[in-house]
């Protein structure tokens, strides 16, 4: 049953949750134990939070869940893990890290409960509707980041903020896009699989997915060129990191709208070799430039 429990708390997904960590890398406080131990238990808690909501969404689509072909083999939906412990590990993980949010600071336990708020009107039905569905998700990134931002007691950059909320729109739009291809592929109603996507219409998500794409990264070099990065960091330096921000956009572009894989692209993005070595190649980058003086 432990494998079971582990295996519905989507352990995989946290990585999301290395957005909390984002003000301590760009507030300059990385290589400080004190702030480093700070956002590892924000991002802990974030983790917990995370599962109790994949716990309770399983919960709510069990009987979904168990009509369809592959979702039936999930945990909850095969009886490999009893409904009841699901719900008790549910709210068991949401507490604990309410509580240990509370401990950093309480407004880093309020965004961690409107995060939860969010996750639950997404699964009580907002999910639903599109791109309501695709708004919650960048919503909760938001809410990541400025988590990180209170549990480290700085101020959240709003060029962090405008980058975050057009990314991570971008790569739910994106994940909208593969599902929409997959289900024309296949010959099957898109809408079965999941209701938002009787809202969206390929060609109008791919629009919308290019407008974010450029979007995001114009954001993305004008921060790197904004009088008060440059200030911060005390180099124009970082502006040489842009490149790498546009073929991250590039190759996830293709990865959701090319590939043919029927996994998400934000799933085949984790372990995708090309896009992985960009990720890898930027964040180096940039960790030199804010961090090399030192």
């Amino acid at each position: 049953m432990f494998v079971a429990a582990v295996k519905t708390l989507r352990p995989h997904q946290w990585v999301k949750n290395l957005f909390v960590a984002a003000p301590l890398v760009f507030s300059k406080h990385l290589l400080d134990s004190a702030y480093v131990l700070r956002t590892a238990i924000a991002v802990a808690a974030f983790c917990a939070l995370s599962g109790a909501v994949y716990a309770f969404n399983d919960l709510r689509d069990v009987e979904a869940d168990r009509a369809h072909p592959t979702k039936r083999h999930r945990p909850i939906a095969s009886g490999r893990l009893p409904e009841r412990f699901a719900l008790v590990l549910a709210i068991g993980l949401a507490v604990a890290a309410l509580a240990a949010a509370a401990a950093l600071h309480w407004k880093v336990a309020a965004i961690g409960a409107a995060y939860l708020t969010v996750n639950l009107a997404y699964s009580l039905g907002l999910k639903q509707l599109a791109f309501v569905d695709v708004g919650l998700i960048a919503a909760g990134f938001l809410l990541r980041v400025l988590a990180g931002a209170h549990a480290i007691a700085v101020p959240a950059s709003r060029w962090l903020l405008v980058c975050t909320g057009l990314l991570s729109a971008f790569l739910g739009l994106g994940k909208r896009a593969h599902e929409l291809a997959a289900a024309s592929r296949a010959g099957r109603d898109a809408a079965a699989t999941r209701a938002a996507l009787a809202g969206y219409r390929a060609p109008a998500v791919r629009a919308t997915m290019a407008v974010l794409a450029i979007a995001t990264t114009a954001a993305y070099v004008l921060y790197t060129l904004d009088d008060h990065t440059v200030r911060s960091f005390g180099t124009r330096d970082l502006m040489w990191t842009a490149p790498f921000c546009a073929a991250g956009v590039g190759r996830f572009a293709w990865l959701a709208l090319a590939s043919r894989d029927d996994d998400s692209p934000t799933e085949l993005m984790l372990r995708d070799w090309p896009f992985l070595a960009n990720l890898v190649a930027w964040a180096a980058t940039v960790l030199v430039i804010i961090y090399g003086a030192r």
